[in-house]
Parts: structure tokens; sequence; C-alpha cells
């Protein structure tokens, strides 16, 4: 579908890397497709018992191709919007994932890692979530999980402000499970996805099951996609887009 997303077996660990490094690893419709496909490959593949996320360059990822991202809100992409099918795999899913973020993670980029059983994440790479300042809400349920996780005040500096989460801080907010220089995050997080391989696949898979309240997950994940739908055709949203593209405030 796209050579944008680079999908690989590595022993029991699947692989699944952002590898657009020109466009900042930037998420295109068939990027999606492809992240959706290599999730659903796992769930069906028995050999595979854990789902890395990786990527290349500097960046994790800039979120969503914003200019792609806007031909399909003003209707002029045909076909599925797969953001919606990888948002659903993400969530449902039932082997672990874990997420090397060895650079800045923008919108989906951070809110997937609330979808993460295991995350290592570079000191220096920033966590941020522009959904407001672009005229749109929160997705991929993460206005459920990260107040959750890092509490309403925290959230809303977050979701609401725009702030920046370095990655030194997000281990002790409980983002991530550990911070380190940008070169050894993949391989940190590697070695902790096939250790986690190693382990009782059936155990695993309950464990997860049993920390993780789907239902309401994809409750949010549905009011959220309504609303954002919505707010794409806002005229907000229309004047912060057209503000990007232009390059001014």
């Amino acid at each position: 579908m796209t050579d944008d997303v680079i999908v690989r077996r590595d022993g029991a660990v699947l692989e699944i890397r952002f590898a657009r490094p020109a466009k900042k690893n930037a998420i295109t419709n068939a990027m999606y497709g492809a992240l959706a496909d290599g999730l659903e490959a796992a769930e069906r593949d028995d050999g595979v018992r854990v789902v890395l996320f990786t990527a290349e360059g500097d960046l994790f990822t800039a979120g969503n191709d914003l200019m792609d991202f806007a031909a399909q809100g003003a209707g002029q992409h045909s076909g599925p919007r797969h953001v919606e099918r990888f948002l659903q795999r993400i969530i449902n899913a039932h082997k672990p994932l874990v997420a090397a973020v060895q650079g800045h993670a923008v919108g989906v980029g951070t809110t997937m890692l609330l979808h993460c059983d295991l995350v290592y994440v570079a000191e220096t790479a920033r966590l941020t979530t522009p959904f407001v300042d672009l005229g749109l809400v929160p997705e991929a349920a993460s206005s459920l999980t990260i107040p959750a996780r890092i509490g309403h005040v925290r959230a809303f500096a977050l979701l609401g402000l725009g702030e920046p989460i370095l990655g030194k801080d997000a281990v002790t907010m409980g983002l991530a499970n550990a911070a380190c220089p940008a070169g050894e995050v993949e391989t940190k997080a590697r070695a902790a996805a096939h250790a986690l391989a190693a382990k009782p696949a059936e155990a695993v898979r309950l464990t997860k099951m049993l920390m993780r309240d789907r239902d309401a997950l994809n409750a949010r994940n549905l009011k959220e996609g309504e609303l954002f739908g919505q707010r794409l055709r806002s005229p907000e949203a229309v004047a912060a887009f057209q503000a990007f593209f232009q390059k001014r405030a």
C-alpha cells in the first residue's frame, strides 16, 4: 500500500516502522492503512507475540499529514479513512505493544502511546497534542486515557494549552518506562519487546486484557471521532488549517 511504513518480523516481534523521515514521518491515509494492516496481521499470526513501533529519522512522527488530512475532511479522498481502522486496532490489540520514541511525537504520535504497554522515549523528545490549536478535539480515546494517567490539570495543559511534555518528564508522569539518549531508545525498546515475547503468551494476553477497559475506550473513541469529524468542517478548523498552510499565526 505504501513504502512509508515498513512492517517486518524479528523473531516473535513484529516491527512496524514509520519510514517517511523526509516528511517528519507525518502520517497519510495510506500509512494509516499500512499501520492497521500490520496490527491485524499480528493478531492473526500466532507466531507474533509482541508488536514494536519504531521510526526512522529525528522524529517519531509529526502526527497527521495535514495536507492529506484536510483533503479527507473536504471530501476530496474516495475510499475508506484508514485512521479509524488504525485507532480501533490499537485500542483493541490483544498482544502487547511496545514503542520506541526516538524523537518528537505530535498528535496521534503521543495519543497512541497511551495504548502501548511499554514505552521508551528519548530524553529530548517532546510529546505534544495540538488538537485545540487546529480547531479539533482529542482522538484515540485520549480525553479518557491521558487524564487517567497524569491527572486532569496536567492533561488539560497538554490537550488544552498544547504544552509539551519532555521525554525526561514523561517517565515521572507515568507516560513512559524509561528515558535515555535518542540513539539508545530503539535498542532498549527492542530488548524489552523480546523479553516480553519470551513470557507465556496467554498469561501476557490475559494480563493485558484485565488491565484495560476496552468497552470504555471504544465508546470514548467513537464519541471523539464523531466530534472530530464535525470539527474538521468547522470555521475554526478551516481557519486554523489555512493559517498552517500559509505559515501564519
